[in-house]
C-alpha cells in the first residue's frame, strides 16, 4: 500500500474544518470562527493531524447572528480581546496553507472533513462567494465523521463517538472551532487508520 496521502483519497487532500455560526442559514447568517487542521501521513501510511489554526472572524456587513446561537457557542462577538479579523483575511491566510499544503503532498484538491460536513461545506462556500476567492476545496465531495462513526462505533455525536474510540473529549470545551476541529482530526486519523482497506 502506497505511503503517500495523494494515493490514499484519489489526489484529494483532507482538510477538517469546523465552522461557528450565529445560525443556520448558510447565506445570511454570520461566520464566527473557523478552525482547519491538515492531515498528513507518516512512512508507514498511518495519518495524523497537523496543530489546527483557527481564526474569529468579523461578521459580514448584515449578517444575522441570532441569540441562541451565541447561547449555543458562548461565543461574544463584540468581546474586545476576540482580536477577530475579515472573511477574505480568514480565507487567504487558511487558503495560503491549504495550497501549499496541496503542493507539498502532489495531491489536485483539498476536501473537507467535517462532524455534519455539509453544514461546514455550505457555509465555507458562501464565505468564498461573498470574498470572491479561489478556492482550494471540492465543490461538493466531503468526508463526514458523523456517518464514519455511525459506521464504527454506532454513533453520530462528536462527544460520544471520541468516547468510543478513546478519545478525550472535554464538554467544557465543545463549540469552540479549534476544540472541536482538534478532536474532529482526531476522531478522523482513528477511523481511516483502524479501517482494512483492499487498495
Amino acid at each position: 500500500m502506497s505511503t503517500k496521502i495523494k494515493d490514499r483519497f484519489r489526489g484529494f487532500l483532507p482538510v477538517v474544518i469546523d465552522i461557528e455560526t450565529g445560525g443556520t442559514n448558510p447565506q445570511t447568517d454570520a461566520v464566527l470562527e473557523l478552525a482547519a487542521s491538515i492531515i498528513g501521513m507518516d512512512d508507514n501510511g498511518a495519518l495524523f493531524a497537523h496543530e489546527a489554526i483557527s481564526f474569529h472572524v468579523n461578521p459580514f456587513e448584515g449578517a444575522n447572528i441570532d441569540r441562541e446561537a451565541l447561547e449555543f457557542t458562548g461565543i461574544i462577538p463584540d468581546h474586545p480581546f476576540r482580536f477577530a479579523i475579515s472573511e477574505a483575511e480568514t480565507l487567504k491566510k487558511l487558503f495560503e496553507q491549504v495550497d501549499d499544503a496541496i503542493k507539498l503532498t502532489g495531491c489536485q484538491r483539498a476536501v473537507l472533513v467535517g462532524h455534519n460536513a455539509w453544514f461546514d461545506l455550505h457555509f465555507l462556500q458562501q464565505m468564498v462567494k461573498r470574498v470572491k476567492i479561489t478556492n482550494p476545496f471540492h465543490k461538493f465531495t466531503s468526508f463526514d465523521t458523523a456517518t464514519l462513526s455511525a459506521l464504527a462505533f454506532g454513533q453520530t455525536v462528536l462527544a460520544r463517538a471520541c468516547k468510543k474510540a478513546g478519545i478525550s473529549f472535554d464538554k467544557n470545551e465543545a463549540h469552540s472551532a479549534a476544540y472541536d476541529t482538534e478532536k474532529t482530526a482526531e476522531l478522523f486519523c482513528y477511523i481511516m487508520n483502524n479501517m482494512k482497506l483492499s487498495i
